[in-house]
Formats: C-alpha cells, structure tokens, sequence
C-alpha cells in the first residue's frame, strides 16, 4: 500500500501567489508608432516654437501686444544672427569673461544677464571711444575714478576685468537704488541716470520699453537681450559650430575687496 503524503494547505496557498507573480505580464508601453519588425520607436519630445514672449533681460519681459516693440525686437535680433554678424568672436570672449564676471555679479546681488553688457559695450570692437570711455565696461575716465578704479598716464584699470567689474557693479547697484527696475538701470549706465530721470519725468512713464529715448539707448536693452538669445540659444540664430552659454559656470562665493 503507497502512502499518501498530504500537502500543507499553507505550501499549496504559497505555490498559488508564486503562480500568480510569474504569469503578471508586464503593461506594455505605449508607442506612437510600430514599425513592421515590431520595434518600438520612442517619440522625441518637440521643443516649444520660439516667441518673442520667451525674450526678457533680468526677469523683465517684453510687453506682450505691441507692434512697435515686436518690430523693435526682431529687427535687432536679426542683426546679431550669423548671417549678418558673421562673427564667432563673442563666443570665445563669453568663454573668458564669464567666469570671472558671473561670481562679481552674484557678490553684489546683480542679476546674472548683465554680463552680457561688456559684451555688448565692447565685444564687437575694442579701444577707447570718441569721447573717452574705455575698458571692458566702456568707463569715462571721471566716472571710472568715482568707482575706485586707477585711470591715470601709467596705469588705466579699466582694461583689469576683475577690478572694472567691481567698479561697474557698485555703479549698477548704486543706479538699482534709484531706478528700481533692472532695464532702466541698463538704460541709465548707457546714458546716464541724470537724463534718464529727466525722460522719465518728462514721458511721465517708467517702463523702459514704451520709453521714448535717443536711438542708442532706445536700443540696448534690445541688444542686451540680443546678445542673451545668441548666446543661450546659439543654434537657432546660425552658429551651428557653438555650444550654448545658458549658465558658463556656477557663480561661487567670491571675495570683494
């Protein structure tokens, strides 16, 4: 007579749950698309179309609606595109300069797009200008002296990057305290705070971009954002053969003297 061996009624229960894990099919992931060999093909994610909405210098944005500022904006972008710039120069200076500017900057609380100012007041050409200003920062001599920097016929640190950076940075800050707004105290380094304030007072508006201001200063916030968009987004605006500067270095803690 064979013996028969009882199982377990916890054995049989654990056998059940074993088969159940082991017959879980896997959910299939979903596919745009199949191709007749069946493999999976992954849709790319699109980047979003460019706008002029996506545009702002140091968190201040376009005003969205107005045909004159629109036209403003793509005209100047258009001429820092490659086609018309025809320069690769600025890339290889944003390579040097920035990680000496962006700590400075950060030091002294200033938004990190205005160290595209330097190379906007001098990356496209170099020297002193007609009426004296000179340096990364473009100083007049007096103003330059104002802010700690030796301009004299043996010395003119406004050619030191560290120490002209410093110097801007405590104009800048100075110009933030008046201005309050980040485009006016661009405008105002280009023109001067004495005949912003008198524009302001006089348009009775203080929205730099529905300003009515001189051809140059009219135009710099408009080439500082240019000089931001080529930069960040090299591709888009025909330099194929660069990387793109969106954040150069990690801004460190930096000592000030």
């Amino acid at each position: 007579m064979i013996k028969k061996h009882l199982i377990p009624c916890t054995v049989i229960l654990t056998l059940l749950v074993m088969a159940k894990v082991f017959a879980y099919k896997l959910p299939e992931e979903k596919t745009s698309r199949k191709e007749d060999n069946n493999t999976t093909i992954k849709k790319e994610a699109e980047e979003p179309a460019f706008t002029l909405a996506q545009l702002e210098f140091a968190d201040e944005n376009l005003p969205l609606g107005d045909a004159r500022i629109n036209g403003k904006m793509k005209k100047i972008l258009a001429s820092y595109a490659y086609q018309n710039l025809q320069t690769n120069r600025l890339h290889r200076k944003a390579a040097e300069w920035f990680p000496i500017i962006e700590p400075i900057l950060a030091a002294y609380g200033i938004p990190n797009d205005f160290k595209y100012m330097p190379l906007v007041e001098s990356g496209l050409q170099s020297g002193t200008s007609p009426k004296g200003a000179s340096g990364y920062w473009q100083f007049m001599p007096g103003t330059a002296r104002t802010y700690g920097l030796k301009v004299n016929g043996k010395i003119d640190e406004r050619q030191n990057l560290r120490k002209s950076t410093i110097a801007a940075c405590k104009y800048i800050r100075e110009l933030y305290s008046i201005f309050d707004s980040w485009t006016l105290v661009a405008a105002a380094y280009n023109v001067g705070d004495v005949h912003m304030k008198r524009q302001i007072n006089k348009q009775n508006q203080d929205n730099y971009f529905k300003m009515k201001l001189n051809r140059e200063t009219g135009g710099y916030v408009y080439k500082l954002i240019s000089m931001k968009e080529i930069l960040e987004n090299p591709a888009r605006n025909g330099y194929k053969s660069q990387k793109a500067l969106i954040a150069y270095t990690e801004s460190q803690p930096t000592t000030i003297e």
